[in-house]
């Protein structure tokens, strides 16, 4: 079948459409025409995937990993940077058009100032049987045993050469690693390989946390989007919601009165609450707990609120904490997100709760792969 790609859609794909049906490409490019492979047929939907480049797209490039294609990783390294920026703002307006009814005229994407070598978070996955390291290969769960990542951090790329040269346990399935200023940091721990403690300063403040910890994997972003989420946001009490080690609880926490920080992962809480402490700021309580039950304990003691900030998992937030969020009747709400359509699904809740959307930008924090940063601010109506 031969089809000829029109856009990029939420998820990474290319649409076109070909003999009545329409068919969703991977590893396309906008204006791409192709020769595909029919992978998968669900009723008027085709999922395929190239066999031949016909016509290359202006917007296609060689992609310089030798494991794209193969490895689940990266899916836009065929598209110039530039494109994968335009590609990015279409799939949020994308979203937010389908799924909250919200035309975006115009999206900023705030470009990343490194478009490769800049991840330094990493999960491994290791196969003992096949002797293989490396990440899931495309649609499925064998391992790709990966030599050299383009995306790692010089540091964390030396981390996995080290890797591959140890004895891992068989039982070990995969490793969580992260770089900070002292290191790297692995878990779980083996054979020399420590959890080790990192710090990090993004913008004035600093903080510490482990590989156990989520941490953002972009650091090179990561001022830019403090800025724009923070903004001229000050006043009396406002709630951080999965603040994991405090990255916007620590600014939030020079900005207003008091500050909730809320967050189910016990070994963030307990860096949290050291970050915190370490910067002297003794305005701020973090608790543990899950967000759901938190709002259910706390439905008859709600108390007003200026501000709450949520930057949750790619899920977004359930039901129940966005109800919670509404009942708190906040001032002004920000949203931080890395998935466009979960953001688009409980931003259309938030605004049925009263509120309006003032403000949207995207970052780039994943550069060669279709996922994005997206921070929306939110005001009472």
């Amino acid at each position: 079948m031969i089809v000829d790609i029109e856009r990029i859609l939420p998820g990474g794909v290319g649409l076109a459409h070909a003999e009545g049906k329409t068919v969703f490409v991977s590893l396309a490019a906008k204006g791409d025409r192709l020769r595909v492979r029919v992978d998968r047929e669900q009723g008027n939907l085709l999922f395929a995937s190239v066999e031949e480049i016909i016509e290359a797209s202006v917007e296609r490039i060689e992609p310089p990993c030798p494991y794209f294609g193969r490895c689940g990783g990266c899916d836009f390294q065929q598209m110039n940077y530039e494109a994968q920026l335009i590609a990015k703002a279409e799939i949020v307006k994308d979203c937010f058009y389908r799924l909250a009814s919200i035309d975006l005229s115009e999206l900023k994407v705030v470009s990343s100032p490194n478009q490769w070598h800049y991840r330094s978070r990493a999960t491994w996955q290791l196969d003992s049987q096949e002797k293989a390291i490396g990440y899931y290969e495309r649609g499925s769960r064998r391992v790709c045993d990966v030599v050299e990542c383009a995306v790692l951090v010089p540091q964390l790329q030396n981390t996995l050469e080290q890797v591959r040269r140890s004895k891992a346990p068989k039982e070990l399935k995969h490793l969580d690693a992260v770089v900070g200023e002292e290191g790297t940091s692995l878990a779980p721990s083996y054979d020399g390989f420590q959890t080790n403690e990192l710090s990090l300063k993004i913008a004035d403040e600093e903080y510490t946390f482990n590989a156990e910890a989520f941490f953002q994997v972009n650091h090179s972003v990561l001022t830019q989007l403090l800025e724009f989420a923070l903004a001229d946001i000050h006043g009396e009490i406002a709630l951080d919601l999965y603040c994991g080690v405090g990255l916007f609880t620590l600014p939030l926490s020079r900005r207003f009165r008091r500050v909730i920080g809320v967050e189910s992962n016990p070994v963030a809480t307990r860096f949290a609450r050291r970050n915190l402490q370490n910067s002297g700021l003794d305005n701020a309580t973090i608790q543990t707990a899950m967000l759901n039950e938190w709002f259910r304990s706390r439905a008859h003691t709600r108390q007003p609120l200026d501000f709450i900030l949520l930057d949750p998992p790619r899920a977004g937030a359930e039901s129940i904490v966005i109800k919670g969020i509404v009942d708190s009747k906040p001032s002004r709400i920000c949203y931080v997100s890395c998935d466009p359509a979960t953001l688009a699904r409980d931003t259309k809740k938030l605004i049925s709760g009263g509120y309006r959307l003032d403000s949207i930008r995207a970052f780039d924090m994943f550069p060669q792969t279709h996922h994005v940063e997206t921070v929306v601010h939110l005001q009472k109506s």
